[in-house]
């Protein structure tokens, strides 16, 4: 075993992560919580045991200040978080302006603190009046979703430079309208392309508005990516299977942007050239790896199934494989693809009892090093979740607690936890060591730091 330490750039950012349904507590105007009601008067559990956000992390009433004091005391200096469509806008046009400066005493307060933010637009919620018009999938929304960010951005652009556009398009379309999980719970191959389709209308629209109104603004979105691998390797159908995937869920909204060409593997690709080169930087969310494979009993789903490998590390029941690896092959990809500054935008995994969370970010973070060793252009690491909250279909199920902090949410008393005292130590320094591995996970000294050669420097 080799004693070692690998230092991150100086002005690397270390972050965290939160949505604004998922703290805020109370969002009582968006799809989600009506979805959430409707469940609990229902005999359909929508959310685990039919739970509601309700208080959820109670950031709005006060406790976001708070919070924001736990990202200092963790020693970072980044964070990113989402502002709620559905509390600026009450109705078509019409604003909520003690909203919008709630929003500007939780970004001042984050600003004191020195921690820069990076703000989400459109993080999974919707204001009803926008569902009960079709949602995403009426093209109406691209204009609504236009003149929404034209008043946010206008009135938080002073405390803001980074702005992320939409969160994991790929991930919203398909939980809503493929396989009907969360609102409007549709099933529907053709809507998930169109929903897609329009989530790329929408950010190139607040593309060129963001940088009408704030032109050093740096614009961007975050996109889930999956490693996904065929399950039998010499299997045409698998190898179809994965590769279809891969091009419907990965590449569908980062070829758009990089080709101005919707081109999906089902149906007629559309020219929209105004989505072109729409990125000033690019978000990665990455989580797991899966197995793909062909199914006979999803033909109406095109045969498509997935799911994690046999006999490999994973997270709890309905999470996929654990897989560092993947992170350091999608950052090469959008490096390869993009040429563009990356931002892990999210990284997690929900830990229960906090125990294998510490080797995790150890693991990851080995593969986010090695990247900036060969001088791909990662700039930061925001973790998932400063806090346990609301997980959405997961609702407040023990087993996919994310935080850092664990939140007790009869009392809202937090913990820091010992993955948190990890991270803590690592922002701190700007480093991952051997000295960390040894007191935090230390079943990884011989994997991360054995000392054999220059090829086992970089995980590779």
């Amino acid at each position: 075993m080799a004693e070692a330490t690998h230092n991150f750039p100086t002005d690397f950012l270390w972050g965290t992560a939160t949505a604004a349904h998922q703290v805020e507590g109370n969002n009582t105007n968006n799809d989600w919580w009506l979805w959430e009601s409707e469940g609990q008067e229902s005999s359909a559990q929508r959310v685990f045991r039919n739970q509601i956000s309700g208080p959820a992390c109670e950031w709005w009433s006060g406790r976001g200040e708070e919070d924001i004091q736990r990202m200092r005391d963790l020693h970072t200096n980044a964070h990113r978080m989402s502002i709620e469509w559905s509390r600026i806008e009450l109705e078509p046009g019409k604003w909520d302006h003690g909203a919008l400066d709630r929003y500007r005493e939780i970004l001042k307060a984050m600003r004191a603190a020195g921690i820069e933010p990076m703000v989400t637009l459109h993080h999974f919620t919707n204001p009803i009046w926008l569902a009960e018009k079709g949602g995403w999938l009426n093209p109406e929304v691209v204009d609504h979703f236009r003149r929404f960010v034209e008043k946010a951005v206008g009135d938080l652009s002073d405390l803001c430079d980074v702005w992320c556009t939409i969160n994991e398009p790929n991930v919203y379309a398909s939980q809503s309208y493929f396989l009907g999980k969360w609102p409007p719970a549709h099933s529907s191959i053709f809507e998930y392309f169109q929903v897609s389709y329009h989530l790329m209308l929408a950010h190139a629209a607040a593309y060129e508005v963001i940088h009408d109104v704030q032109p050093q603004a740096k614009v961007g979105f975050a996109n889930n990516m999956v490693a996904f691998y065929p399950r039998g390797a010499r299997s045409p159908f698998d190898r179809a299977i994965a590769n279809l995937v891969d091009r419907a869920f990965n590449r569908l909204t980062l070829d758009t942007i990089t080709t101005g060409v919707f081109n999906p593997p089902v149906g007629s690709k559309i020219n929209i050239p105004q989505a072109r080169n729409t990125l000033d930087w690019i978000g990665l969310n990455y989580y797991t790896r899966n197995d793909a494979f062909f199914n006979l009993r999803l033909l109406h789903k095109l045969g498509i199934d997935y799911g994690p490998r046999e006999n490999y590390p994973r997270g709890p029941e309905g999470w996929g494989e654990i897989y560092p690896d993947g992170l350091f092959h999608m950052i090469k990809r959008l490096y390869r693809q993009f040429k563009l500054p990356i931002y892990i935008t999210e990284n997690g995994v929900p830990d229960e009892h906090d125990t294998t969370r510490p080797a995790f970010l150890l693991r990851h973070l080995r593969r986010v090093w090695s990247a900036v060793s060969f001088n791909w252009p990662v700039k930061g690491y925001y973790f998932w979740s400063l806090l346990d909250n609301f997980e959405w279909a997961e609702g407040y199920d023990p087993r996919f607690r994310f935080g850092l902090y664990t939140v007790d949410f009869a009392t809202q008393e937090r913990t820091l936890t010992r993955s948190g005292e990890l991270y803590q130590e690592i922002a701190s320094t700007g480093s991952i060591s051997s000295d960390m591995a040894r007191r935090y996970a230390p079943e990884l000294l011989n994997e991360m730091f054995p000392g054999k050669g220059p090829d086992d420097l970089y995980g590779i």
